[in-house]
């Protein structure tokens, strides 16, 4: 199925919700709005702020095991607003149906969280990746210790899951190692591309190799990196580049390169064509970790 390019790149993006459009909650997959709260800490002391979350499960009780979805970031600022609550249903109904419980939390300065964004990795040749990646796994971390509090939530079995920003998020969140969290599912992860401006060259790569470096010396569990060959924010040989720092570094994990995927393969994962595609890696990945449906 090929999209046209405008199309594909807005999914891949920030797989925006239309605020023009009222969302009516999917009644099948139980989805609910929470408030996640967190501590932000700032100049002049601690603040107490709440993220927008929105909850899926399957029917019964539980407790289900949980994956954490994480949104990506934008390459124009004033796109931000746009992820709206980061619905991809047809996704999360998959995950829904795998027997996972769902949380998509929406960062501070993105969507329906809004407020002062966390996450700036400043100029672009001298991208700050492990700042940007500190600031955003604490959102994701407040959200696995608000998870964690619910009935139908099985603590110790949480999955980590991203797409582009939040795939790089997620590696981020798991360095702190988290108890309950036992793998990531990184799609297309990283940060600083933009297919307009440079395409296939993200801003100082080699900022991003030392980030994933870093953070991979305190990652203690399985990450699935996958990529696409077309893809416009982050090119091949990059994201090998930093598969392999990631593994030199004590990470483990495996690699996947997929083949071409429409306009830009980075908006792969919002895609409900291409869930058959990624679907059984993650299955297999995921099968040494956790019982599945």
């Amino acid at each position: 199925m090929r999209l046209s390019a405008l199309v594909f790149v807005a999914l891949a993006a920030v797989s925006v919700a239309r605020a023009d459009e009222p969302e009516s909650l999917a009644a099948d997959l139980h989805e609910t709005v929470v408030q996640v709260p967190m501590i932000e800490k700032g100049l002049f002391g601690d603040s107490r702020r709440e993220l927008v979350a929105t909850l899926y499960q399957p029917d019964g009780a539980g407790p289900f095991p949980l994956i954490v979805l994480s949104h990506g970031s934008p390459p124009d600022p004033l796109n931000r607003v746009k992820t709206g609550r980061f619905r991809l249903i047809p996704q999360i109904r998959t995950f829904v149906e795998m027997g996972f419980a769902v949380i998509v939390p929406i960062r501070r300065g993105y969507g329906a969280t809004g407020g002062t964004y966390a996450e700036s990795t400043g100029k672009c040749a001298t991208a700050d990746y492990e700042a940007s990646g500190n600031a955003a796994a604490q959102d994701i971390l407040a959200t696995i210790a608000y998870a964690k509090t619910l009935p139908q939530v099985d603590g110790n079995r949480i999955v980590l899951a991203g797409q582009s920003a939040g795939g790089f998020s997620s590696l981020a969140a798991a360095s702190f190692d988290p108890p309950g969290v036992i793998a990531v599912l990184n799609f297309s992860g990283g940060r600083g591309g933009d297919p307009a401006r440079h395409p296939t060259v993200p801003c100082a790569p080699d900022n991003m190799l030392r980030a994933i470096t870093h953070f991979a010396g305190t990652v203690r569990v399985p990450v699935l990196w996958h990529y696409v060959e077309n893809d416009q924010y982050f090119g091949p040989d990059y994201t090998r580049s930093w598969f392999n720092a990631f593994q030199q570094a004590g990470g483990q994990g495996q690699f996947v390169m997929e083949p071409p995927y429409g306009e830009n393969g980075h908006g792969m994962f919002a895609s409900r064509a291409a869930i058959p595609i990624w679907l059984p890696y993650v299955r297999n990945f995921l099968a040494p970790v956790i019982q599945m449906r």
